[in-house]
C-alpha cells in the first residue's frame, strides 16, 4: 500500500513476469537438435543413434556441453563433440522463426500486465540475433547464455534484481524436467510445455505441475 494524498490508500499490483525458455516452448528447433545431437554422440562415443537420441532428450534443458559432462564424465572428447554440435545447429536454428501462437500469446501477456521474458541456454549472441528478426514480438529482458551464467538460478536472479520482480510472481514456462528442475528448486511457479515430454513424464517427476498443449493456453492459467 501506499499513501493517497486524499487521505486514503491506493492498491500497488505487484510486478509479475512470464519467462519463456527458447527452445522448443518458444521456437521449434528441439526436433532439429536432436537429430545432430543423436548423429554426434553415435558416431563419436560409439552409442546406439536412437539410445543417443533418448540420452539428449532426457538431460535437455541444459547447454550441450554440460549434458556431455553428465553424459561422459571426464571424456577427452566432449570438447569436440560440443563444438560440432554448435556449429552445425546453426542452419537449422536461423531457419526457424516464432510461430504465430507464439507472438500472439506474448502480446496477450503484454496486454494483460506481465512483463515477458526469454531464459535459453542458447548462447547471448545468438538468441539476440533470433529476436531482433521479429519486431513483432516484444519481450521485457532476453537473457542467454554466457561463461557463468545460465538458465536457473543465475537468469532467476538478474530478473529480480533487475526487474524489481520477487521469485513469487515469476511463472518459468519451459518443454524439459530440468527445466522444471531449475524453476521449482529457485522457489519459482513452473508450467510446462508439452513437446519434447509428455505430461506424465511432468507428473512423475514433479506432481502437480500444470501443463499446457499449447502456448495460447497459458492465458487461462495465469490470474
Amino acid at each position: 500500500m501506499i499513501a493517497d494524498p486524499g487521505g486514503g490508500e491506493v492498491r500497488v499490483t505487484p510486478r509479475r513476469a512470464v519467462v519463456f525458455d527458447f527452445d522448443g516452448t518458444l521456437v521449434d528447433t528441439m526436433g532439429g537438435f536432436a537429430e545432430i545431437a543423436s548423429d554426434v554422440i553415435s558416431r563419436l562415443f560409439g552409442v546406439d543413434r536412437a539410445e543417443a537420441r533418448r540420452r539428449y532428450i532426457e538431460t535437455s534443458g541444459l547447454p550441450f556441453c554440460q549434458q556431455l559432462d553428465i553424459l561422459f564424465p571426464g571424456d577427452a572428447r566432449n570438447d569436440g563433440a560440443a563444438a560440432e554440435f554448435e556449429a552445425r545447429k546453426l542452419e537449422g536454428f536461423f531457419a526457424e522463426a516464432f510461430t504465430e501462437e507464439a507472438r500472439r500469446t506474448v502480446a496477450l501477456l503484454r496486454e494483460k500486465g506481465y512483463l515477458v521474458v526469454v531464459s535459453s541456454n542458447n548462447y547471448q549472441d545468438l538468441v539476440d540475433r533470433f529476436v531482433a528478426r521479429d519486431s513483432a514480438v516484444a519481450f521485457d529482458l532476453v537473457l542467454g547464455a554466457r561463461q557463468g551464467f545460465y538458465k536457473g538460478k543465475d537468469h532467476f536472479d538478474h530478473i529480480s534484481r533487475v526487474l524489481g520482480i520477487c521469485s513469487e510472481n515469476i511463472v518459468f514456462v519451459g518443454d524439459s524436467l530440468k527445466d522444471a528442475e531449475r524453476a521449482i528448486s529457485n522457489d519459482v511457479r513452473f508450467v510446462g510445455k508439452i513437446g519434447t515430454f509428455a505430461p506424465s513424464d511432468f507428473q512423475a517427476r514433479f506432481p502437480g505441475v500444470p501443463t499446457v498443449a499449447r502456448l495460447s493456453d497459458l492465458v487461462r492459467l495465469l490470474p
